[in-house]
């Protein structure tokens, strides 16, 4: 796995639509946030694009990303929101330069796919806040992310739950949201989780879709060797007027439970306020015991 240099003042992160459109005036908290740590921000073309939901055409959003994956200057991309539409956009993009001079790659929800491609083409990324979030994010939160890319040590450590399956394990981190992991089963994105801990939340989903996806990734035998699950915040789930019966934590420790491995809920990353940032293909220690979920990365 290729670590990407890590941050030091002065360099430039550039900021990039790759699904949903946002404009200038909406990026300047995280211009601030970017000076506030020494940073410099440049503005992709895409970001003023307006195609419908999308922050430009697909072959806008090609040549944006494109150019910022090459440009030796940029020392980071940060995807300005999520939504929909990077999946139209990634079997275009070109890795060559990009994997011989890696840089970090950032967001979550959609950038899925991102991360999903990445960790295939083995580099590390990180899933994180972004600029459309950075109004709402707590200032430990934000905190996360400026260690992360300047390299400073990350470990998280919260209360457990009953409900929470208890064990350790140690492997590589590799996740992010659930709907973008089922739609990129069978595809050259999807992720190899054998001997990882897998990390899954998502937004505004059915009961019975979460069942559906948790059953469907079973089947592809995401969890026959996976080490660890975390799951994060799984926001506004819905039910149907005739209840489906079980909520996401017993969809999820129902279907998980013949691998007798550790698994957390309600972990803070994901689409909630508290999203803190991890490393996507970086080893991780991870416990859960009847006190306290650890998370430590190597």
């Amino acid at each position: 796995m290729k670590i990407p240099p890590y941050l030091k003042k002065g360099d430039t992160v550039a900021l990039v639509c790759t699904a949903r459109k946002f404009f200038p005036d909406d990026a300047k908290p995280a211009i601030a946030l970017l000076a506030s740590w020494g940073l410099k921000a440049k503005l992709g073309r895409t970001i003023g694009l307006d195609s419908c939901q999308l922050g430009g055409t697909d072959a806008e959003r090609i040549a944006d990303f494109q150019e910022m994956l090459d440009d030796e200057n940029i020392k980071a991309i940060w995807c300005a929101r999520g939504g929909y539409g990077t999946v139209r956009i990634i079997d275009s993009l070109d890795f060559t330069k990009f994997k011989k001079h890696p840089k970090w790659i950032m967001g979550f929800s959609d950038v899925t796919v991102l991360h999903s491609q990445l960790n295939v083409e083995r580099v590390a990324t990180l899933h994180s806040i972004m600029p459309f979030t950075v109004p709402k994010a707590p200032e430990e939160v934000k905190e996360t992310l400026r260690k992360a890319l300047f390299g400073e040590a990350i470990s998280y450590t919260i209360p457990s739950k009953l409900y929470d399956i208890k064990g350790k394990a140690s492997g590589e981190l590799v996740g992010g949201n659930i709907s973008i992991l089922y739609s990129l089963l069978g595809s050259k994105s999807s992720i190899d989780t054998d001997g990882k801990i897998l990390f899954i939340e998502d937004l505004d989903e059915y009961l019975y879709h979460i069942d559906r996806m948790m059953y469907n990734l079973k089947r592809n035998g995401y969890f026959e060797k996976v080490k660890g699950i975390i799951v994060g915040s799984m926001t506004d789930m819905h039910d149907n007027e005739i209840p489906f019966g079980q909520n996401e934590v017993q969809i999820i420790t129902e279907i998980a439970k013949e691998y007798n491995i550790p698994i957390a809920f309600e972990f803070p990353a994901g689409h909630q306020k508290d999203n803190r940032t991890l490393i996507f293909g970086k080893k991780v220690d991870f416990e859960v015991n009847e006190k306290e979920i650890k998370l430590k990365f190597d």
